[in-house]
């Protein structure tokens, strides 16, 4: 397993704690290149629930994403004890991006926009922003 790349890290840092939503993120993973906008992983979670639930044959799996989310842990941490021990909170692993698409050729796809989980090891290369895509 390869190191996370720090710089993505604080990123992701960043958009969990919520001081940004307006993240976008180009990254490589796999040979695939995928871009859109950061979420928390929390916000992340809640949508992937909301779209599941309303799937006649889906729904039953819309629990699972909201089964173990961050805040949930967070809740039963004692953050004073991490503080006085000089502990840093846990660092994110995941990117978690909502209206992205995988770039193939000149087409984005999904045309509308998906959710994407990518784990920050798994990322090659990648840069701040987001790519346009052309239909024609």
């Amino acid at each position: 397993m390869s190191n996370p790349d720090e710089l993505l890290v604080g990123i992701s840092a960043l958009v969990e704690s919520g001081q940004s939503n307006r993240m976008s993120l180009t990254v490589v993973v796999g040979g695939a290149v995928i871009t859109g906008r950061l979420a928390p992983e929390a916000v992340w979670r809640e949508r992937v629930s909301e779209v599941l639930k309303d799937s006649d044959h889906l729904g039953p799996f819309s629990g699972v994403f909201l089964a173990d989310r961050p805040q949930d842990r967070a809740d039963h941490t004692d953050r004073a004890d991490h503080t006085d021990h000089g502990d840093r909170a846990e660092a994110p692993t995941h990117l978690h991006f909502h209206l992205a698409r995988i770039l193939q050729g000149n087409v984005g796809i999904p045309e509308t926009g998906g959710m994407y989980r990518v784990a920050i090891t798994d990322v090659s290369a990648w840069t701040v922003g987001d790519f346009s895509y052309s239909d024609h």
